[in-house]
């Protein structure tokens, strides 16, 4: 699993009832801090206002929660409440519609309206008009709306618009300077509040705030500035990531670690003396000591061209030049470069960890050569007590210049460190598409729209490379665990990157992406650094 965005599969993993941070959820509880006090300031003016009501915030902060509480609230006896959306039908006719058909009223117009409002006040009712998406109201909705909440003198529905900030500059162009409404602006709720917001939802599920850490609930409400909307997503992200790690993790296979204790000790040793003892080799610095087997080959020391005893050119003898070169083993070869060498090479075959595995195409195989030290015999390989004929044949081929004949033996291994060396430039790229050089260069108080994120680095470009534009990911760490996360674009400010998740396609949509600050990602890259 890699989507920060699985579809439930948390719930079973943190032993949970519902999400407890899905829009609406079983036995929901109204949040009382910030939102109680103006509820109850929006009955009170109902009661005693003549003025039409606005609540402003944005998207995430409570409104449709908060009129809801306001219907749940009234006394259903004396107050009939109209729900409105401004959603598809903006204009003045399309909200008159709607309003008449709630009413029961004929015609869809102001008078006519009016005049059902009076006639139920006569017989004690109250008439709340509720508007959802107020923000999408076009001017002439608006001047209707503002006559209604006028009303007339034996009676007047009071009217609510719950909209995003940008209503205010509509409804001022068309007030002038009249007083014709009152605005009251949400806040944010505070780290407090915001803990106590993230344990009523945990409760309600069956666990409690103990899920989460202080430095996380930190995290969670500096990310979603202390917006309700944004708290559920951004705290459903971290259960998630964490899930995730925890996942991934076990998955890992633990190298070395099933093995005793005493077992890995005696293993090392016997490594240590290994290595000890090819390095203090007797003869490594000698000359070759006379009287030596016949059967021997004989070995050419470096810059050193005597004849041989028999007049001729030195008998040389490359070992193994009639066998198939023996794969090298371990203290006596170069180092398997896998990794880098291995992804440039092509074809990677990854575990569950993302090495690539032994035998797999991914890992190139090392052969070297090396030559014997001076005065040390090549070794028992070539055996040629077994074949003593072809002495003669090597005297007549050997090369006379001694220095040429004892270069080529190490002349192997520089071009293998060569080769393997050059391919380890080209995961460069992956640095630069990791982003954490693009994000430190960003203004912090511009925002980025957060897709998803994943464990696997090779899925993180797959589907960057796969959607392309201004697709990113950068690097962060999370419980210890590397973890890669995805965003889009680059917006001055939260309403742009909220209009641009609208505009994504619908399968990245499904993700549900969250617009958060750059600052906060240039935080979690100083972190993991």
């Amino acid at each position: 699993m890699t989507s920060l965005h699985a579809d439930e599969a948390f719930l079973g993993h943190y032993q949970l009832s519902h999400d407890p941070f899905a829009p609406r959820v079983p036995g929901f509880k109204f949040f009382p801090a910030q939102r109680k006090p103006v509820l109850g300031q929006l009955h009170h003016l109902a009661r005693y206002s003549q003025l039409l009501l606005v609540v402003t915030g944005p998207e995430g902060s409570g409104k449709t929660l908060l009129r809801q509480a306001l219907v749940a609230s009234t006394n259903k006896q004396s107050v009939q409440s109209v729900v409105v959306s401004a959603r598809g039908a903006g204009d003045a006719a399309g909200v008159l519609r709607q309003v008449a058909q709630a009413l029961n009223v004929g015609q869809a117009d102001v008078d006519a309206i009016l005049a059902q409002v009076v006639q139920l006040a006569l017989t004690g009712q109250e008439v709340y008009l509720l508007v959802d998406d107020a923000e999408q109201l076009e001017e002439s909705a608006l001047e209707a709306l503002l006559v209604l909440a006028a009303g007339a003198p034996e009676g007047r529905p009071h009217v609510f618009l719950f909209g995003e900030t940008s209503l205010i500059a509509q409804l001022d162009q068309l007030s002038l300077e009249e007083e014709r409404f009152h605005v009251i602006e949400l806040q944010p709720y505070t780290e407090e509040e915001t803990r106590e917001y993230l344990e009523q939802r945990l409760e309600g599920a069956g666990r409690g705030i103990e899920l989460f850490t202080a430095d996380q609930i930190s995290d969670i409400h500096e990310s979603s500035e202390g917006w309700p909307g944004s708290i559920n997503q951004v705290a459903r992200d971290a259960m998630i990531e964490a899930m995730i790690a925890s996942r991934s993790a076990v998955k890992r296979p633990k190298m070395g670690f099933n093995m005793p204790k005493k077992h890995v000790l005696a293993i090392s040793a016997v490594v240590v003396v290994a290595v000890a003892a090819a390095w203090l080799m007797p003869g490594r610095n000698k000359a070759p000591t006379t009287g030596a087997p016949a059967n021997e080959q004989a070995q050419l020391p470096l810059g050193q061209g005597q004849p041989t005893a028999n007049g001729g050119a030195p008998a040389v003898e490359f070992a193994g030049n009639t066998q198939p070169m023996p794969l090298p083993l371990v203290g006596n070869s170069q180092p398997v470069m896998r990794g880098p060498l291995a992804e440039a090479a092509g074809g990677i075959t990854e575990g569950d960890d993302g090495v690539p595995v032994e035998g797999s195409s991914a890992t190139p195989p090392t052969v070297t050569t090396t030559a014997p030290p001076v005065g040390v015999p090549a070794g028992p390989a070539p055996t040629p007590a077994a074949k003593p004929a072809p002495a003669p044949t090597q005297v007549a081929t050997a090369k006379p210049a001694p220095a040429p004949v004892a270069k080529p033996a190490p002349a192997p291994a520089k071009p293998a460190v060569a080769a393997a060396a050059k391919p380890v430039e080209k995961p460069a790229p992956v640095a630069k598409a990791a982003g954490g050089t693009w994000y430190a260069g960003q203004a912090p108080g511009n925002y980025v729209v957060q897709i998803l994120g994943t464990s696997s680095e090779t899925a993180a470009q797959s589907f960057v490379k796969e959607q392309g534009g201004e697709y990113r990911y950068f690097k962060k760490v999370l419980n210890g665990k590397p973890l890669y996360v995805i965003t889009y674009g680059n917006f001055a400010n939260r309403d742009a990157a909220v209009s641009a998740i609208k505009a994504l396609p619908a399968k990245v949509q499904a993700g549900k992406p969250w617009p958060r600050t750059v600052a906060s990602v240039q935080q979690e890259l100083a972190t993991t650094r």
